[in-house]
Parts: C-alpha cells; sequence; structure tokens
C-alpha cells in the first residue's frame, strides 16, 4: 500500500512539475448512464489524497439517471441517507485537458479496488469480471472502436444541424465514406487523436463514415480490460471538448438521424492464457465456436446494456451493418458477432451491437460474461450467416421489454452481480419512465 502511495504521489509530483500553471484537477468517475460526475480539486489537495488522505464522493452519485435525477432504488437514494463512499486514484490517469479556456488536469477515480467497493458502480463490474477471469487463467486482449457525428455548434429548435464544410462553408449533407472528408475535417480530427494520445489513448485509425459527418476512431488492441475501457470512456469526453473548441458539437448519439446510419460502439476481444496462447484458436477453434454460442445465449439478456436508452433502440434494423437478430458470422457486418479474417495468433470476435453512447465498462462485462458462458457451457452456436441468411435469435427492441428479459436471467445475475442488475435495471425503467412523461409535438398533429 505504501508502495501504490508513493507511486501516485511520484505521478501527482511530476504532474505539477511539468504542468505549473495547472491550479484544479477534475476527479472524475463513470456514472450508469455513462456520464462522468465528480469534484474540482486543487491541485495541492490532490497531493494529500495521493499521499493517503480519504477521497470520499457520494455514493448515489453512480445512480443517477441519465438528466441527473435520483430514482428511489430499493433503499438507495431516499432511505439510506446519502451515504459517502470511498473512491481512489487511477495511477496513470493524470492528464492535461487542452480544450478548456483555462490550464486544468483531469484523473480517473474508481471504488474497486477500495475496502468496500460500490457494486453497481461500472468500472468495478467490470473489474470484478476480469479477476474471475484472471483466476480462471483467461487474460482478453480488447480493442473499442467507436463512432460518433459532428454537427453544427448551433442547434436549431432543439435539432443537430449538418456540419459545415470548413473549406467550402456548405453543409456536409452527403453521406458517403470519401477519404476526402477526412482531409476537410482535418483541423477538428488532428486535434481530436492528438488529444487523446496526451490522455495516454493509444489511437490508430481514422474513418471518415457513411453517415454525413460521421466518423470512426479506433483503439490499439489492450491487454488490460480496465484500461481499454478507461480509454474509450475517456475519449468521449475528449471529443466532445475539442469539438466544441472548433465551432461543432460531437456526440456519441446512437441515432442521431432517422434516414442515416447509426453510430457504434464495436468491441474486438481475443482470450490468451499465461503462456500467451490463443483459447479461441485451439482445438481447431471449438473454443472460439462455443464463445460465439454463449454471446449470442445472452445476448438477448443484456439488451439494456448494448442498447442502454430509448435512441438506442431506434438504431438496431437500420439501413447499415445494424442487426435485428442475435447472430454470427465471418467477415459478416451484419452479424451482431463477427469473426474477422485473421491468423491463429489474432483470432477474435468483433462485437458489433452496442451503440456508441453504452457505458464500455458494461459493455465489456457483459460481452466477457457471454464468452465466459460459451467456454464452460461448450454448446455448438446456431448456424453463421455465411450459412444462413435467416439465421438468428431474437432480442427484446423496447426498454421495458428487455429489461424484464435482463432481471430475471440467473447467468447474469451470478456473473455481474444481482446488486448491480437490480439496480441497473431500476435505473433503466427509471429513465424510460421519465422520458414518456413530456408530451411531444406530434402527438398533439395527431390527436389533438
Amino acid at each position: 500500500m505504501k508502495s501504490h502511495s508513493s507511486t501516485l504521489l511520484a505521478e501527482v509530483r511530476s504532474f505539477r512539475q511539468n504542468h505549473p500553471d495547472v491550479r484544479y484537477v477534475d476527479l472524475i468517475a463513470l456514472d450508469i448512464p455513462g456520464h462522468f460526475y465528480g469534484k474540482r480539486y486543487p491541485v495541492e489537495m490532490l497531493e494529500k489524497v495521493a499521499a493517503g488522505s480519504p477521497l470520499k464522493l457520494p455514493q448515489n452519485a453512480v445512480l443517477l439517471g441519465v438528466q441527473g435525477g435520483l430514482f428511489k432504488i430499493g433503499d438507495y437514494c431516499f432511505n439510506d441517507g446519502d451515504p459517502d463512499a470511498n473512491r481512489r486514484l487511477v495511477p496513470g490517469t493524470l492528464k492535461p485537458v487542452n480544450w478548456e479556456s483555462q490550464p486544468l488536469g483531469q484523473m480517473l477515480i474508481t471504488s474497486d479496488g477500495t475496502e468496500a467497493p460500490i457494486e453497481f458502480e461500472p468500472r468495478e463490474v467490470l473489474a470484478k469480471v476480469l479477476e474471475r477471469l484472471q483466476h480462471q487463467g483467461i487474460h482478453p486482449v480488447v480493442a473499442f472502436e467507436l463512432e460518433f457525428y459532428l454537427f453544427d455548434k448551433q442547434l436549431e429548435n432543439g435539432l443537430p444541424q449538418f456540419a459545415r464544410d470548413p473549406l467550402s462553408g456548405d453543409a456536409d449533407d452527403q453521406p458517403n465514406l470519401h477519404i476526402e472528408r477526412l482531409s476537410r475535417f482535418s483541423d477538428v480530427l488532428d486535434d481530436m487523436a492528438q488529444t487523446a494520445k496526451d490522455q495516454g489513448i493509444d489511437i490508430t485509425v481514422i474513418t471518415a463514415e457513411i453517415g454525413p459527418g460521421q466518423f470512426e476512431i479506433n483503439f490499439g488492441h489492450c491487454d488490460d480490460g480496465l484500461r481499454a475501457a478507461d480509454w474509450a470512456a475517456l475519449f468521449c469526453r475528449s471529443t466532445r471538448g475539442v469539438a466544441l473548441k472548433h465551432g461543432y458539437r460531437a456526440s456519441f448519439m446512437a441515432k442521431p438521424y432517422l434516414q442515416f446510419p447509426g453510430s457504434g460502439m464495436h468491441v474486438h476481444v481475443s482470450l490468451y492464457d499465461a503462456a500467451g496462447n490463443n483459447l479461441l484458436a485451439t482445438h481447431q477453434q471449438r473454443p472460439l465456436r462455443h464463445a460465439v454460442a454463449g454471446c449470442l445465449e445472452l445476448l438477448p439478456h443484456c439488451m439494456p446494456i448494448f442498447s442502454p436508452n430509448h435512441n438506442a433502440f431506434r438504431r438496431l434494423g437500420g439501413t447499415v451493418n445494424a442487426a435485428t437478430r442475435a447472430s454470427w458470422g465471418f467477415e459478416d457486418r451484419d452479424a451482431c458477432v463477427r469473426i474477422p479474417e485473421s491468423d491463429p495468433r489474432n483470432l477474435r470476435i468483433e462485437h458489433r451491437l452496442a451503440s456508441a453512447d453504452a457505458n464500455p465498462y458494461l459493455v465489456l462485462a457483459a460481452i466477457l460474461v457471454g464468452l465466459e458462458h460459451g467456454l464452460e457451457a461448450k454448446r455448438e452456436p446456431i448456424a453463421p450467416l455465411n450459412e444462413d441468411r435467416n439465421s438468428g435469435t431474437d432480442f427484446p427492441v423496447e426498454m421495458l421489454d428487455a429489461v424484464r428479459a435482463m432481471q430475471q436471467q440467473p447467468i447474469l445475475r451470478d456473473k455481474l452481480g444481482a446488486e448491480f442488475v437490480d439496480v441497473y435495471c431500476e435505473n433503466k425503467r427509471q429513465d424510460h419512465l421519465a422520458f414518456q412523461q413530456e408530451i411531444h409535438a406530434r402527438e398533439y398533429r395527431w390527436f389533438l
């Protein structure tokens, strides 16, 4: 513990030396809906925390709804006195923030690794899954891919507007995959990539996607699942900030335009043993098929995680590569679980169903639980789409149905934690009901 504190203290002191103009550091963590919460600390107080002073925030901050409100969930929020819970600093995440008007730093905090972790904190949920796999001799390597849209900074009547082409000044309203779009928006994209790298994120490929103003950023493969999810979370925060600095609005909203493709979170996962052997490639790839079968079996019960809000369900069955049934296939982007072409060393699955605004910690936890269950059950999957284009099993396409399917699933309750499943499902149920409490103008047009 003393060595851990000395490492953190050295990190904070090095940061202060390299960034003497930074007076405050945002200590941040991801809540259940995937938003950052936290506190802004004077940097000298951060040094005390690094040296061992307690760091406490309200436990129920994790339970905030998508609009920041608190819901009554069991005894939480209104019958528990709103207690504090310990957090700790995540080593290696103290970085400068370059999109604010004043010099600032930020650092991740978490309850995992403390004496009393919060059972429903997303990072803690993933940490427990990874720890269990490690005890089984299974070591995941993970790479996220995130799609997002750029919009004009100003909304019009509350609606997003196409991003303006910096060269022509015209709206970028043509769906395409042209490489020229990367050149036209190079200033903001280059800043996003460099800012991500400054945050310690391994950015690789940048792609212009099909939707107008839509792009995809790929991250490097990482042998630390927590760090891979940290990268995805931090990238969303920095990308929004950099976009605003350049006069745009960046959004990871799942389906901002009905007529154009939605934005997804694709997750590549391979599994290795302690000697570095790819477990999915052994025994004529039977473990790969078993892992796929487990993913597909649990997928219908994980829909509140993969599609965490009303809008995310709109993305399913869209115009491009968005499945409507739990399916798999080799080199097939219409499948929920795609097996990219690779050599045995790099054999992996690509899970393509989650929306870009899903919580990366929970998405990865759900995928890993599916893989784990498949390796344990050793069942054969349904036919791949390469053999049968109609292959697949149904999954819920509405939030309340999805919540019911998740809450009663015994494998998820066991492997993700019953307390987490209950809290998460009630959070999603309450968010959905709150969303329904506003009458849309269309209702008046149809029924007034």
